[in-house]
């Protein structure tokens, strides 16, 4: 398996929470911690940004991609608004996560509970031709149920 390293800082106040980690050996995604205050209530519907505690410095040709977890999206209906959020190469502020809570009952966050995974890959960059026309397949313009119900 390929690897690459990936500096990372915790936020001040933090050093009580694991840096993301694997959870078997064939994970894509590291599991993140929950960095708030004692603990935190997502009731139905709300949209929460919740502190993952660190700050990471991806190498160019990098991105980190924040992922919800499915156990909690499928016992508590925990999921993340923009999934899957991006972080790019430069980006070197606190990673925060979008949480919404698509559930019917409240979910209470604990400080230190893993709540995404961060998933690292690499990016190529597109350089845009402009054309008049573009090349025909069999599918063509199709979509939005194209291929039937």
């Amino acid at each position: 398996m390929e690897t690459i390293p990936i500096k990372i800082k915790k936020k001040d106040n933090c050093d009580d929470l694991p840096l993301p980690a694997y959870m078997s050996t064939g994970s894509s995604g590291m599991d993140l911690y929950a960095d708030v205050e004692g603990e935190t209530v997502i009731t139905p519907g709300q949209i929460k940004l919740v502190s993952a505690g660190i700050y990471i410095s991806l190498p160019q040709g990098y991105e980190a991609q924040i992922r919800p977890r499915s156990g909690l999206a499928v016992k508590h209906g925990i999921g993340i608004v923009n999934s899957p959020g991006t972080i790019d190469a430069d980006y070197r502020g606190l990673i925060n996560i979008i949480l919404i809570n698509f559930g019917d009952a409240p979910y209470v966050i604990k400080r230190g509970a893993r709540i995404a995974q961060m998933v690292i890959n690499k990016v190529i960059q597109a350089r845009l031709e402009v054309t008049e026309e573009l090349d025909r397949t069999v599918r063509d313009t199709g979509g939005f149920g194209h291929t039937g119900v």
